[in-house]
């Protein structure tokens, strides 16, 4: 009788998809993961169940997330709009209390009036609800995020019992894991990166049934050129590492309940993560290591890409328009504060059947405004195959440092060795970290450590201006409040509404 109902149920939604299969999608967002893993050449941090994940996937190794901050990551995730067009400039939770607008149409709410199902469980950390509404939310919001963000024994039970509510329909599953993200700040007794919370090690450390922890030895972890190579940074990445494989294991738990559950041969699966790694340069910096993403995809109807390496450069905002091709829902057409809604990505789908897709794939965009409240440090970026060029709006002020990195040992390592006049064994200092360029131009392709900065070289004077104009288009279109500063003051309005324009502040900031 279920099957019946089913087989049904796929032909009354048959406009919506191209075979008579009811179709699905889990979305998987780690939290401040980065690339520690074999599907991306970490040999020592092992992950079993994303490695199996990545034989079955189409590997992007140049995805990237438009914002480097986890709310508005989130948002452009779930909204297809860059974190400066759906409102949600900075963190949503606490006093920091940033929103997206009223108007935006999200993937929930577009899947929902579809008559598709969506689940959330973990980390949500976006708002308003009213815009980001789910039909089964299991989260923060009603949880303890580390027992529906960390716990994967309770995120296994959780995903069971969605599916055995939805899985007769199509459904839209999100889980957002909590790990790999730092607690020191929040909850310091379960260690740097909550590596201990679970364990079984004490009472007071609990346990998670179905995790069998891995521990590293700290002068066997590799130390990414972005990060000191101390004994405090050796230690640092020892438990994140730790975390990884927690993640790594309750991927392995969610997936096999899709199994269990009959539903994974036709679901549609993606892991990311919302932005890079909390360590310096990564999360809330727009260099790569801050906006470079894991990004598997796989498709049970497209097997021919499984195992496979795309170089396409892909983008976070290119997740909405996936997920609303897989289910084929169109895109409504509206406006937000009266700007006509246009969206930058493009579904990732056609790169699973055409490799020459990947051709046309050539540039990302990034925009970021704040992390915490008090982080106001926007930046703007175009990246190609070969170049970064990166708008610090605010550069007169020291870049910010957010309050969970500030206490990481890592960080205290470097605000220590710095006092004491002591090698540091990092790239930069904190002076050249806080104290950036309006402009940076690198040319990834011959300094993918982004060392050395070619904006005033006339040499690339050509280069530097062709980018510009790209960024600047692109900030147009998706109607970049910020897109005349900081050197002038947009008026769209009375005089200016049928012409906008930049009107100059004569500030001395126009680097020309």
């Amino acid at each position: 009788m279920d099957k019946l109902f089913t087989f049904l149920k796929c032909l009354t939604l048959l406009s919506h998809f191209q075979d008579s299969s009811c179709k699905n999608v889990l979305l998987i967002v780690g939290d401040d993961a980065g690339f520690e893993t074999q599907v991306y050449n970490n040999s020592i941090c092992k992950t079993p169940f994303l490695n199996k994940l990545g034989s079955h996937s189409l590997v992007f190794t140049h995805a990237y997330a438009s914002v480097s901050s986890c709310s508005p990551s989130r948002s452009t995730i779930l909204s297809g709009l860059p974190q400066h067009q759906n409102g949600m400039y900075g963190l949503h939770q606490d006093a920091h209390h940033f929103m997206s607008f009223d108007g935006v149409r999200s993937l929930p709410n577009l899947l929902h009036q579809a008559n598709i199902k969506t689940g959330i469980i973990g980390k949500k950390h976006v708002g308003p609800k009213s815009v980001y509404s789910f039909d089964f939310e299991e989260t923060e919001e009603n949880n303890s995020i580390l027992q529906v963000g960390r716990n994967i024994t309770r995120i296994k039970q959780l995903v069971n019992k969605f599916l055995t509510l939805y899985k007769t329909s199509p459904f839209f599953l999100y889980v957002g894991f909590h790990d790999p993200h730092r607690c020191g700040h929040s909850h310091p007794q379960y260690g740097a990166f909550c590596e201990k919370f679970g364990d079984n090690s004490s009472a007071e450390m609990g346990h998670i049934p179905d995790w069998t922890p891995v521990h590293y030895d700290p002068q066997s972890v590799k130390v990414p050129y972005f990060i000191p190579d101390t004994p405090e940074a050796r230690k640092d990445i020892a438990a994140q590492y730790t975390t990884i494989s927690r993640l790594d294991q309750g991927i392995g738990l969610v997936l096999g309940e899709l199994e269990k559950h009959g539903v994974l041969q036709d679901t549609l699966v993606m892991y990311t993560s919302d932005n890079g790694v909390p360590f310096p340069s990564g999360r809330t910096n727009l260099y790569d290591p801050g906006m470079s993403e894991p990004f598997l995809v796989s498709s049970p109807y497209h097997k021919a890409s499984w195992g496979k390496r795309s170089s396409a450069m892909t983008s976070l905002l290119d997740i909405l328009p996936t997920v609303l091709d897989w289910f084929k829902v169109p895109y409504p057409e509206y406006k937000l504060l009266k700007h006509p809604v246009q969206l930058t990505g493009k579904s990732v789908l056609p790169l699973l059947e055409y490799e020459d897709a990947a051709e046309s794939r050539d540039t990302v965009y990034a925009s970021h405004n704040l992390h915490e409240i008090t982080m106001y440090y926007p930046m703007r970026v175009i990246r190609t195959k070969q170049y970064k060029l990166i708008h610090n709006l605010n550069y007169l002020m020291p870049f910010p440092i957010d309050q969970d990195f500030y206490v990481s040992p890592t960080f205290q390592d470097i605000l220590n060795r710095s006092k004491s006049g002591e090698p540091t064994y990092w790239s930069k200092s904190l002076y050249s970290y806080y104290y950036r360029d309006v402009w940076e131009l690198y040319d990834i392709m011959n300094d993918p450590q982004e060392k050395i900065n070619l904006w005033a070289e006339p040499s690339h004077r050509k280069i530097l201006e062709a980018l510009k104009n790209k960024l600047f288009h692109w900030q147009n279109v998706t109607s970049d409040p910020w897109i005349c500063s900081p050197k002038g003051v947009l008026e769209d309005k009375g005089l200016y509404s049928s012409n906008p324009q930049c009107l100059p502040l004569y500030n001395g900031l126009d680097p020309n």
